[in-house]
C-alpha cells in the first residue's frame, strides 16, 4: 500500500548514521527493508541501500520493479534480473553485486553498515521460504568497502519508537486481530477441532483484510490455537475438540502490509468452569498490575517484575517459562525486551507486547496477551477484543 514518505521516521535513520559516522546503511532483512522503504519484498532477495544523505536506492528482482516504483518511498528503484539465461547463479548474488556498484557510484563506499547479526526477521510475502544471509554476502561487503560495521543494534535502537505512520499500520493490523477473533467466537462450536478455529481466524482476516478500508494491501494471520488440557507453553496446533465451557487459547500475529501483532486471546464455548473463573480472575489482576506499571520513564524491566511477582504469589511460582514482554512493529518479536536484568526504560512511542500465562501441570490453564502503546501518563490497549472473555 502507498503511504506518503514517513519523514519522521527517515530523519531519525539519518540522525542515526550521521551519530554513527556511516557513508551507509544497506539492509536486506524484509522488515528493514520496509522499515526503511515501505516496501514489503515478496522473495526477500532485494536490498535497500539508505545513505547519510540523498535519496535511498532501492534493488529489488525484475518482476517486482513496477510494484516497488508504486509502493516505495523513494525514487531510485533499480531491477535486477531474477532469472538470467547466462548467469546460472541465483539472483540474491546479483543483488549484491548490484548493491556494490551501486555504493561505488555513489561514493558510498567508505564506512558501511550491514547487517552482521540477527535474531530473528519476519518472513517476505512468500512466506513459507525465506531468503538467509550466506558467507559470501559478508565477504562480498568487507572485500569491496574500507570499514564494515553491524547495522543491525543501530536499526533495532532506532526502531523501538515508532512514528505516528508506524503507529496507524498497527492499529490496522490489531483491528483485523479483533475482527478474526469476533468472527470466530460466533462460529466455534464444541467438538470442532483446533486446526478448523485456526482456519477459520486465517481465512477470515486474509479475506477481510485484503483491501481493508483501503489501507491493506496485503493481511494475513497466523495462529497457534490450543483447547482445554491441551493449552500449554508453545505446541503445535492439534486435531483435538474445543471443549464445551474451557477455553480455547489462540496465540495470533497478524500481519498488514508488514506490520504485526502480537496477541494471545481465548474464547468459551459455554461457561467457563469455576475453576477456570478463578484463575481468570486471578490473571486478569496480574495483567492489570503489570499494565499499570507501563508509562514513559519507568524502567523496562519493572513490568517483568511485576508480573511475575503476582504469579508467584497466585501459587505458580516460577511460571511463566516463556517472557512476558517484548517489543512489536515490523516483527512481531523486536526490542525492547523486559526481563529484570534490561536497560533502559520505557519510551513514549514504544509498542509492547505483554503476556502473563498461568499452566498447570498435566494440561490447561490461561495467557493473556495484548499490544500496548507506551504514552506519558500510561500506555493504550490496541486490540479491542476483550481479555475478560466472559463479557
Amino acid at each position: 500500500m502507498s503511504y506518503a514518505i514517513d519523514q519522521e521516521k527517515w530523519q531519525r535513520v539519518r540522525q542515526m548514521i550521521e551519530r554513527s559516522n556511516l557513508d551507509a546503511i544497506v539492509a536486506r532483512a524484509p522488515d528493514n527493508v520496509l522499515y526503511l522503504t515501505n516496501y514489503w519484498t515478496m522473495k526477500g532477495y532485494d536490498l535497500a541501500i539508505f545513505p547519510r544523505e540523498g535519496d535511498p536506492t532501492l534493488l529489488v528482482i525484475e518482476p517486482q520493479f513496477r510494484e516497488a516504483q508504486r509502493t516505495a518511498w523513494n525514487k531510485d528503484v533499480r531491477f535486477f534480473p531474477f532469472y538470467h539465461p547466462k548467469d546460472p547463479r541465483p539472483p540474491m548474488i546479483r543483488a549484491v553485486e548490484m548493491a556494490l556498484d551501486v555504493l561505488r557510484e555513489r561514493r558510498l563506499d567508505g564506512r558501511v553498515g550491514i547487517e552482521l547479526s540477527q535474531t530473528s526477521q519476519i518472513c517476505d510475502r512468500m512466506v513459507g521460504e525465506p531468503t538467509v544471509y550466506w558467507q559470501g554476502y559478508y565477504d562480498a561487503f568487507r572485500a569491496s568497502c574500507r570499514e564494515v560495521l553491524d547495522a543491525t543494534p543501530l536499526l533495532s535502537e532506532v526502531r523501538m519508537v515508532k512514528t505516528a505512520q508506524e503507529i496507524e499500520r498497527m492499529r490496522l493490523a490489531n483491528e483485523l486481530a479483533a475482527i478474526g477473533m469476533e468472527y470466530a467466537r460466533k462460529n466455534i462450536k464444541p467438538g470442532v477441532k483446533e486446526s478448523e478455529v485456526a482456519a477459520m481466524i486465517e481465512g477470515h482476516i486474509h479475506a477481510v483484510g485484503v483491501g481493508y478500508k483501503g489501507k491493506v494491501e496485503m493481511a494475513r494471520a497466523f495462529t497457534l490455537v490450543w483447547s482445554g488440557k491441551g493449552i500449554a507453553t508453545f505446541t503445535a496446533t492439534s486435531h483435538r475438540p474445543v471443549i464445551e465451557n474451557e477455553p480455547t487459547l489462540v496465540e495470533i500475529w497478524v500481519c498488514a502490509d508488514g506490520y504485526w501483532t502480537d496477541l494471545t486471546k481465548n474464547i468459551c464455548p459455554g461457561s467457563l468452569t469455576a475453576e477456570y473463573n478463578r484463575l481468570l480472575d486471578q490473571l486478569l489482576k496480574i495483567f492489570a498490575d503489570g499494565i499499570a506499571c507501563v508509562r514513559e520513564g519507568l524502567p523496562l524491566g519493572e513490568i517483568d517484575r511485576v508480573l511475575r511477582k503476582g504469579i508467584d504469589a497466585a501459587g505458580y511460582p516460577g511460571q511463566p517459562s516463556h517472557p512476558v514482554a517484548h517489543g512489536v512493529g515490523a516483527r512481531a518479536h523486536e526490542p525492547p525486551y523486559s526481563h529484570q536484568a534490561a536497560p533502559g526504560v520505557m519510551r513514549s512511542g514504544m509498542v509492547l507486547a505483554i503476556e502473563p500465562g498461568i499452566y498447570w501441570e498435566g494440561g490447561g490453564g490461561l495467557r493473556l496477551e495484548d499490544n500496548f502503546l507506551v504514552t506519558a501518563s500510561g500506555c493504550e490497549k490496541l486490540c479491542s477484543y476483550p481479555d475478560d472473555f466472559r463479557l
